[in-house]
């Protein structure tokens, strides 16, 4: 794949272009000049866009996609086409498929299905037979095979001492453990969040004691074991302030938030959408401030669109029958890039949960392979159904307005416009 980049402007601090507009020669996958300008001599195919902006490839660390098992939700050859078309370069694939994933053998399916794609899928095995909570799964097994870390998707180790095992056992050969904040003998069968808007609304709550209870005992848990814990899609102001107290204790712990709790709150459940049905539960405005600021001062360390298709039957029915989640790889940019700061942004979809899940980093730079996510972070625009390319279109931001529109990617010596 060949290709001459005209007036891209950097954005990547670990290169010594950052913040330069410049021509990139790209030859074979690899970067091979970046200059000022350059000819087009060998005639290759010339990428010359509106204010076109480029960094490292975007990866994310929480992902769904319905094979095997719920291909009606999405098959993952559409979910990495969706990927590369939103701008990632790579995403971490959840275990909740059926059957489960939490085995060798089925860590082998998805890395094959996922073989060849400009988006590289990377598994994340089950950490507990069958997502059950009773026994921990074969970890090392999928690990070898190409597993980057171990978590219940959306379900909580009720088990203390199953966690503590995991984190003792995965110490071993280095392994992530993943644990969901949230304590269901709080939540119990709640919907939303647990406030002023819940009682108005008659829906049931969940409170924010049950995601910061289950911080909190992980959190114990962690120093009691050592390890590395990270906790997915956080979204209390108490959650910031208990993983940002662990951080100081020398804890190694990590966390995510998803784009959908930066940027919304629980004001948007007066119209019953079903699509406003997610895990966590939409919080309050102090909640979506906090976890802004918490991102800014890098307690959280990575964002990640927590996209989950969930197809209409099981969508678009009454609120309390309707399954939670969103998708969000299409919107996650948009929806975003007016919140938080550009640079912030940036590297919390590359370096940080690059690094934190073991994946490489490639910096813009000559001799390096292309791994480059292309956008203008200036374009306004409405996002509708038109805009959705998954196959289910259970998505939060429906009619919301957005800022960024994301061209595509190059990467695996490919390109996805």
């Amino acid at each position: 794949m060949n290709v001459l980049l005209k007036s891209a402007i950097i954005i990547d601090s670990s290169s010594p272009f950052h913040l330069q507009t410049k021509d990139l020669l790209i030859e074979n996958g690899k970067i091979t000049q970046i200059e000022d300008s350059l000819k087009n001599t060998k005639n290759y195919k010339e990428i010359n866009i509106e204010n076109l902006h480029i960094s490292q490839g975007w990866f994310d660390s929480s992902v769904c996609f319905g094979e095997p098992g719920f291909e009606e939700r999405e098959t993952i050859e559409n979910g990495l086409i969706t990927a590369a078309k939103s701008g990632f370069t790579a995403v971490a694939v959840n275990p909740n498929t059926y059957p489960i994933v939490d085995n060798k053998s089925a860590i082998e399916f998805l890395k094959n299905k996922g073989a060849n794609f400009a988006t590289s899928l990377y598994p994340i095995g089950a950490l507990t037979k069958g997502a059950k909570s009773d026994d921990i799964a074969e970890l090392f097994d999928m690990q070898n095979s190409g597993a980057i870390a171990f978590g219940d998707y959306n379900k909580p180790i009720n088990n203390a001492n199953l966690l503590k095992i995991g984190l003792q056992y995965a110490q071993n050969f280095d392994g992530l453990i993943l644990s969901f904040p949230q304590d269901n003998s709080i939540a119990t069968s709640g919907l939303v969040n647990e406030e002023v808007n819940s009682t108005k609304l008659g829906l049931k709550g969940i409170p924010a004691l049950a995601e910061e209870l289950q911080i909190a005992r992980d959190l114990f848990l962690l120093e009691y074991t050592g390890g590395k814990l990270h906790i997915p899609t956080i979204s209390t102001k108490k959650s910031v302030k208990l993983i940002k107290e662990a951080k100081k204790k020398g804890l190694n712990v990590t966390c995510s938030v998803s784009a959908h709790h930066l940027a919304l709150t629980d004001e948007e459940l007066h119209h019953f959408d079903s699509n406003t049905k997610v895990l966590p539960p939409l919080r309050t405005l102090k909640d979506t401030k906090a976890l802004i600021k918490g991102l800014n001062e890098g307690t959280i360390d990575m964002v990640t669109s927590d996209h989950n298709p969930i197809d209409i039957e099981h969508k678009k029915v009454e609120y309390e029958s309707a399954k939670f989640g969103t998708i969000g790889l299409e919107s996650l940019f948009g929806a975003l890039n007016n919140i938080i700061n550009l640079d912030v942004l940036i590297k919390a979809l590359t370096s940080n949960p690059r690094t934190r899940f073991g994946i490489d980093n490639t910096s813009i730079n000559i001799g390096k392979k292309a791994n480059l996510t292309l956008f203008n972070p200036q374009h306004n625009y409405s996002f509708k159904e038109e805009n959705i390319l998954s196959t289910s279109k259970n998505s939060i931001f429906l009619n919301k307005l957005m800022n960024g529109k994301v061209y595509g990617v190059i990467s695996n010596n490919k390109m996805v416009l």
